[in-house]
């Protein structure tokens, strides 16, 4: 993958690494509740840690890579807490800002999914310390010496500064990271009332874009994967996600960055091999159980490749958007094919869906890297994501995974029939 700063020849080798991936937006601290119910009839909350982009810094640094939040919390304990627990994942926060002025947010949900009627969520954010966000209070030199920046459009929605810095981030210049961007649509934080322009503007300014199918239908009036790329036409990278049913990369080689990431070489029984142009074009969601690589030969033509997402027993629906980029991402800095970062997206997200919280794995404590950056021994359940991720098709198609299967990995647990 390039799309990155070439190595600097006159860095000193002794100084510590540069990031693989630096993740910019805000974090909070989330209650949780202890019971279902109304928050109204909640008795008790368990403090954690909540935030899309430290979601994903976190899952990156505890799958052993160099990831850095960059962020803005208040000095008070809550802003002590969260810097706190994300270092305690091997991230990097050095370039996390506390404001005296303002407190860090913090917010208040129900146990449900966000998409149903009964969820509730209490955001105690106005006027929080990540609002004061801007280009004036992040210098560019925090994100720049990454392979990746990630970013999210809840950043946007913040405030005027936040937006104007998100423009500033997504704005073509000379020697950019890979700028991975999620649309994350959270419909109460727009007031304004232009979500859709909003988030449509900065997506098509990226390399790499996540959208669910319901977020574009929402936004943009469109939920087939092919008809959101003509939405989003411009991205080298458009990853539509439609829960159950898996997810759609398109891929096409960038102009500016080369290829985004590599491209799978299917097989020939799950290929199919399509005329550019016209409607025949358009990319129907397979059966659920197979995967399917289209591939358009057609010079800056898409790549177009299916997954479909493995049988989880959910425990809390929050957090799989987060950890599905992080599965993603990991991939793509490992260079793995279209599909095999398909599914770690699959894998990590139903890590996030087995455990009550957002964050699927908990503190290292100790970093996953060395003092000067150089990655450390990996994790052991990435290892076994990667033996489940090589699955062929018809034990992909069978797998079911329930809590626990991170933390006590073995081969009973790989393939589980219905």
């Amino acid at each position: 993958m390039s799309g990155h700063a070439p190595p600097d020849a006159t860095r000193d080798p002794s100084a510590p690494s540069p990031p693989e991936l630096v993740c910019l937006g805000e974090s909070m601290v989330t209650f949780l509740p202890a019971r279902p119910g109304r928050l109204a009839d909640v008795p008790a909350f368990t403090r954690a840690i909540g935030g899309a982009e430290s979601n994903v810094a976190c899952a990156l640094a505890a799958a052993g890579h160099r990831a850095r939040w960059v962020g803005r919390v208040g000095r008070d304990g809550f802003g002590d807490h969260l810097v706190e627990t994300i270092a305690g994942y091997g991230v990097d926060v050095g370039a996390v800002r506390r404001d005296p002025h303002r407190p860090t947010g913090v917010y208040f949900r129900t146990a449900t999914d966000r998409a149903a009627d009964a969820h509730e969520v209490v955001y105690y954010r106005a006027g929080s310390a990540a609002s004061a966000m801007s280009p004036a209070t992040v210098p560019y030199s925090s994100v720049a010496d990454a392979r990746i920046l990630h970013l999210t459009g809840i950043t946007a929605a913040l405030s005027a500064d936040c937006l104007a810095l998100m423009r500033e981030l997504t704005a073509p210049r000379p020697g950019r990271p890979l700028v991975s961007f999620d649309v994350n649509h959270r419909p109460g934080l727009w007031r304004r009332g232009d979500a859709a322009d909003v988030l449509l503007g900065l997506a098509r300014r990226a390399d790499l874009v996540f959208v669910g199918a319901d977020e574009a239908e929402t936004l943009w009036g469109v939920a087939d994967p092919a008809a959101v790329r003509a939405v989003l036409p411009e991205p080298a990278g458009l990853v539509v996600k439609a829960g159950g049913e898996g997810a759609v990369l398109f891929e096409r080689p960038s102009p500016r960055a080369g290829t985004v990431t590599r491209a799978p070489a299917p097989s020939a029984d799950t290929s199919t091999h399509v005329p550019a142009g016209g409607a025949d074009t358009a990319t129907r969601v397979p059966a659920p159980g197979a995967d399917t690589a289209t591939r358009v030969p057609a010079p800056g033509a898409d790549t177009v490749t299916h997954v479909p997402a493995p049988r989880v027993d959910i425990v809390a629906p929050v957090g799989a958007g987060d950890a599905f980029a992080a599965g993603f991402l990991s991939g793509t800095l490992r260079g793995l094919d279209a599909r095999a970062r398909l599914r770690h997206g699959h894998l990590m997200a139903a890590a996030a869906l087995t455990v009550p919280g957002d964050l699927a794995f908990p503190p290292a404590r100790q970093p996953h890297t060395t003092p000067h950056g150089a990655a450390a021994r990996r994790p052991s359940w990435i290892d076994h994501a990667d033996r489940l991720a090589a699955l062929d098709e018809a034990a992909w198609g069978t797998l079911h995974l329930g809590p626990g299967w991170t933390v006590h990995p073995g081969p009973d647990q790989e393939v589980r029939t219905p």
